[in-house]
């Protein structure tokens, strides 16, 4: 059985997952920046991003309700999210310090480590650190998997030594 390009083959759920927790790390950022609501970005990005094109970019098809529960989870929790953060940072670095896009990525990685116990810590912290390395070239992904991997440490089980 071959695929013909007139069926392209479905994208495993795995990599809607990690569509997803790119565009919710890009609505972080934008809602963080531009003061956005939530209900608002999440509207937007269902009906203009997810697996849609806009502007001669094509967006992966998305896992929706995974892109949802991040991102209003993260604006939900981040009371508790950005305590956990602020812990795992070094003692002379305030969260405030750290670049609007690295921040939606700890915070999107807090809220999964968080409440998401059925996903693998690795899968998580793989995840957002191959977002940061989109995003960043030097430092950035080696301070997300850092962060990630202490918080981690700090509030699951299912971590090996």
């Amino acid at each position: 059985m071959t695929d013909t390009p007139s069926e392209p083959r479905p994208l495993k759920q795995a990599n809607q997952r990690g569509a997803a927790r790119l565009a919710a790390v890009q609505a972080l950022y934008q809602m963080d920046v531009g003061g956005t609501g939530v209900l608002e970005i999440v509207a937007e990005y269902e009906a203009h991003r997810l697996g849609q094109e806009l502007d001669g970019d094509t967006y992966l098809k998305a896992d929706a309700s995974w892109f949802r529960s991040i991102v209003s989870g993260v604006v939900r929790d981040q009371r508790k999210l950005d305590p956990l953060i602020g812990t795992a940072l070094q003692d002379d670095w305030a969260l405030s310090r750290l670049d609007s896009t690295v921040r939606a990525i700890l915070r999107a990685g807090t809220f999964e480590l968080v409440e998401r116990k059925d996903v693998p810590v690795a899968v998580i912290v793989t995840e957002y650190v191959e977002i940061a390395r989109a995003f960043f070239e030097e430092d950035e992904p080696k301070l997300v998997n850092a962060i990630l991997d202490r918080i981690a440490r700090q509030i699951r089980t299912d971590v090996k030594a």
